[in-house]
Formats: C-alpha cells, structure tokens, sequence
C-alpha cells in the first residue's frame, strides 16, 4: 500500500469512528440490505462469487453523503444474508483516479481476483480524463493496482465508463457505456486474449441506432448476460424523455433482448423494457453464482433533486443497495424474485384471510415480509403500508401504481405500470424501503419512504377473498 492509500485509509477509518454510533442510531436505518457505513453509497461494483464467497462492491463517497471522489466499499458473504464489512477495495490515490475509482466489474483468473474499473479525473478547466483501470488480489480482500489499460478511444467523450468483463470460449470482452461526439448514449465492445490488450469491436447499440429512435444523451453501466441461451443488455441511459406512464424518473435502467455477433459487434435486438417500476432503482450490475443463477443488485436510488432532502443525510449516511435477485427469463422478459436465501430471515408467521381482516390491526409492518395471494385475478385492491406509501391495482385500466409521500414538498408522488391482472403480491419491508414483486416477479417496485417512526399499520381494501401471508424479517 502506497503512502498516499495509507493515509486515505486512516481518514476513511477516522470519519467511520466519528460517525458510527450516530449512524447506528438512525431509525430509518436498514435491517437486511447493505449500506454505507457512513457518507453516501451509490453504485453496486464487482459483484462476484469467488471462492465460495459472495463479494459486493459498492461506490462509496466515506466523507460526505455528496457525489465526491469516490471509493470502492466492500462487503462479503458465504449466504448472501449476512455479510462482513472488509477493508476499502480501491482508494482515488493515484494520478488516473485522483477523482474517483468509478464503477466496474470482477473476474476470477487463476485463482485470483481481477477488478476492472473507471479512473476518473477533473482538470482545473472543467474537462475530464477517463482510464479503464485494472487492480487484481490474491485473498480478495487487498488488491495491487496495474493501471489503466484502456485510454479513451477516438470518437467518444470522456463520459466513457463502467467496464464489465466476460470470457466467451477462449476470449476475453468488455462492454463500456459511452457518449458519441454527437452525444448520444451508446455501449461500446471490445476484446482482449490476455486483459492488459484490448482492441474495440464497435459500438453494439445505442441511441438511433437497430431501429431505436433518440434515447438519451449517455449510456451507464452496460452487462451483457445470457439467460436462457438468450443475450440480454442491461443498460441505464440517460436523458430519455418520459412517455406516458414510461420513464418518469431522472435516469432509467433496463434491457434489451437479442443477439450478439461478437465478430461482427453487432447486437439485434428488440425494445427497451423498464426493469423496476418504481421509484429508487438504478445501475443494476449482475453475476453468476457457482450453480449457474444470474443475481442482480441494484443501487436503491438515484441522484435526482430529491436526494439532498433524504433524512438519513442529518445522520451522515445515505442510500443502500436493493436486495439479491434471482433473474430469469420467460418469453422475452426478465422475471426477478428475491433469492432463496432471504427465506432464513422469516420469523412469527401469521396467516390471515379477509373473514379475519380484524387481524391486521394486531401485525406491526416494519421489517416484514407479506405474500398476498388474491383469489379474484381482476379485482380492485388498495394497501396501505405505514400510513406512507400504497399500492392500488385499477382492472378496469390495467395499471398498478405506488404512492408514497415526496419528502421535499410532501405532495403525494405515484409511478405507474400496465399489468394485465395481479394473483400475487411479495412485498418485503425494511425500516424505510418497499421491493414490490407482482406476480412471482412480473413487474418490480422498488422505493425508499420514511414513515412515521410509531405508525406501523397495515390496510388492505380488497374486492376479492385473500390469504396474507405474514413474517417478520429477523
């Protein structure tokens, strides 16, 4: 470790000792989803299964809970339950990084661990430099930086970022997320056969390009997956305008489904699809674990206006990643349900039928977890959760909207999805998120709200018979 990491260490080491009581004391503190220790979390980086161990790394501002310079946080876990804080991953130390050790990606080679990411540098006249960057470990836990190995490409604005690597047969690629010159969002491919070379194959997709119509000014944080013998491109552009019940957030994230000639770079594919519906959802980045499940994290936010007025930031912290989820995909859709592995968490079940509805008023919903299962597949329903958010599905539209409360104006705020008919509900809990999955994962609603610290009341109208399956999440 250089004598500049050494001191940024210390520093990191310092604000987290300042802060962590403060921190740890927040009601609005997360039960069962990672956050920063302290400062702001964004990003989900390196997601990877290596050696038997489940590693996330997250992008991670420790000393301000402000998009400053940015680290790589670290957790690890052997069941994607509980998960051990471990040392910083990357510090902005050296020359190409000096800003920020941007998001990226991890592979296993030869029993070691290969992070690939964005160097990030601010020059005093407002420009910027960007490196693909490389850092590899031995434990997975200290890592030895070897540079950038990859230097802006001609035709591309330095918005050029968030390397994810695969191997395919005997080659290695890379997809990166980029702005053209035009500036239109693009992902770019490249290949390499020894990870320290790589040649560009072309750009793959992109704004006003296989039949897309303009869509949006940066391309971030591109994976391309296989699911079901099918390529997927998950993809988070920017600056795509809103249509309808479509795109109503500041930045969007979701896929596209095709094919990928890796000789020729081209990628045919169909449209664009949302990948969650709701409020806080953003940078998807996903992996594959030892028995062949694809698991996606998501940064459970989003850098908008509202961001500054998150009550967490008082108590120096802000933002989390969204839970594990098992992706799969059903007739050119991608499905998503929390994994296997969250079951562990299930404690107290109660089980309540609409004839007993008078139960509810004893269930405290906090940290908790209900599977609602509706008789009636077209009927009217309206849930209340904490007197802060709900969930109404309108059969006679065929649209399913969450509510909560804006915490800037306090005016109620709504997202909206097209849904045929809604049989099932999985909603799970935290102190102050929602993860709505519609239909064993149809549709996907993913919000943080801050509710009244002593209202923990459940409402459910309903024009159906229901079984509400209850648990608290321990």
């Amino acid at each position: 470790m250089s004598e500049k990491e050494t001191l940024l260490t210390q520093e990191v080491q310092r604000v987290v000792n300042n802060f962590k009581n403060k921190v740890m004391q927040d009601p609005y503190r997360l039960k069962f989803h990672l956050m920063p220790p302290v400062g702001l979390m964004n990003d989900p980086n390196g997601l990877i299964q290596y050696e038997g161990v489940y590693h996330v790394f997250y992008q991670w501002n420790p000393f301000d809970t402000t998009h400053g310079s940015k680290f790589w946080g670290h957790y690890t876990s052997t069941d994607m339950v509980t998960w051990r804080e471990e040392p910083v991953a990357l510090l902005p130390s050296e020359s190409y990084e000096k800003n920020g050790c941007y998001s990226g990606s991890a592979i296993e080679v030869e029993g070691k661990l290969y992070l690939f990411y964005t160097g990030n540098v601010k020059l005093e006249d407002d420009s910027r430099e960007t490196y693909q960057c490389l850092a590899v470990s031995s434990d997975g836990i200290h890592f030895e930086k070897k540079g950038p190995i990859l230097t802006l490409p001609k035709g591309y604005t330095p918005h050029f970022r968030d390397p994810k690597v695969w191997k395919k047969e005997d080659r290695w690629y890379m997809v990166l997320g980029a702005q053209t010159y035009e500036e239109k969002g693009t992902v770019v491919l490249f290949t390499s056969d020894n990870l320290y070379d790589w040649q560009e194959v072309g750009q793959i997709a992109g704004s006003g390009m296989h039949g897309l119509k303009e869509f949006g000014y940066m391309w971030e944080c591109p994976d391309l997956i296989n699911l079901n013998g099918t390529d997927v491109l998950l993809v988070s552009p920017q600056g795509v305008k809103s249509c309808g019940h479509l795109y109503q957030n500041v930045f969007q994230s979701g896929y596209f489904v095709g094919k990928l000639d890796y000789e020729k770079g081209n990628f045919s594919h169909g449209p664009f699809t949302e990948l969650d519906r709701g409020f806080d959802f953003y940078a998807p980045q996903t992996f594959e674990t030892s028995s062949g499940r694809t698991i996606l994290f998501a940064w459970m936010g989003i850098t908008d206006e509202m961001e500054e007025h998150q009550p967490t930031i008082s108590n120096h912290w802000v933002h989390a990643l969204t839970i594990p989820r098992n992706l799969s995909l059903r007739e050119g859709k991608i499905y998503q349900n929390p994994v296997e592995e969250l079951k562990k968490l299930r404690k107290n079940q109660v089980v309540i039928t609409n004839e007993e509805k008078a139960l509810l008023n004893g269930l405290e919903i906090s940290t908790s977890e209900l599977l609602l299962e509706l008789q009636n597949e077209n009927s009217y329903f309206n849930i209340s959760f904490r007197n802060e958010a709900s969930l109404c599905f309108d059969p006679s539209k065929q649209e399913i909207s969450l509510q909560r409360r804006n915490i800037k104006t306090n005016a109620i705020e709504s997202r909206t999805c097209k849904i045929k008919s809604v049989r099932e509900l999985q909603i799970l809990l935290d102190h102050s998120s929602i993860e709505i999955f519609i239909n064993n994962g149809e549709e996907v609603f993913t919000a943080r709200y801050f509710p009244e610290l002593r209202d923990k009341t459940l409402t459910i109208q309903c024009d159906t018979d229901y079984r509400l399956h209850y648990w608290d999440l321990e």
